[in-house]
């Protein structure tokens, strides 16, 4: 297949499907940090090249839940997220036959349409926890392949006691957490490829 990783700078999911045989290429604006087929330019100047399935991590900035709440605060924030939920809906629309969408809990879900499926690093053989919901077309829910139970201490590796997440506040912190976990990337190339 001809495999589009839209707003991927890692290589992760597109190395994955390359390992699988697949055309895949990634495309960011910023360059990959991976050698490997990647587009440096906004996605939706190659989103109509004719993909077969395109998998897309929009930014999650002014989408996810945890932010939101500044969008009152903030009235530029709340322009932000119309912008950031057009970008999205663009994914929606593009005229791939299959398509996944990626991002964290958070307006997609309310302002376009709910998930398919939510997923978490821990049902792919990763120690952490990080909710992720999949809006899918033309492609199956991915099953779990390695599904680990809580630690007995309570809180999953990349999280404190009270649950929160230990990446403290820096510049880089948003481009770290946006990570594809490799357990769920091999999943996507073995069960979507």
């Amino acid at each position: 297949m001809k495999v589009l990783i839209a707003c991927e700078l890692s290589g992760t999911v597109r190395d994955a499907f390359i390992h699988k045989g697949h055309d895949a290429w990634s495309c960011d604006l910023e360059p990959t940090e991976s050698p490997g087929p990647h587009f440096q330019r906004d996605v939706l100047e190659v989103i109509a090249d004719g993909w077969d399935l395109m998998i897309a991590h929009p930014p999650c900035t002014y989408l996810t839940s945890s932010g939101l709440h500044w969008n009152k605060r903030r009235p530029e924030r709340a322009i932000k997220t119309e912008e950031a939920l057009a970008f999205v809906q663009a994914f929606f629309d593009a005229d791939v036959d299959k398509i996944v969408i990626e991002n964290p809990v958070g307006c997609i879900s309310t302002r376009i349409r709910k998930p398919d499926q939510i997923i978490q690093p821990y049902h792919f053989g990763h120690s952490e926890s990080k909710g992720t919901c999949l809006w899918l077309k033309n492609v199956p829910k991915l099953v779990h392949t390695d599904v680990l139970s809580k630690p007995e201490c309570g809180y999953w590796d990349n999280q404190t006691p009270s649950g929160q997440n230990k990446l403290g506040p820096s510049p880089d912190r948003a481009k770290k957490r946006s990570y594809t976990y490799v357990g769920i990337a091999n999943a996507m190339a073995d069960q979507w490829g």
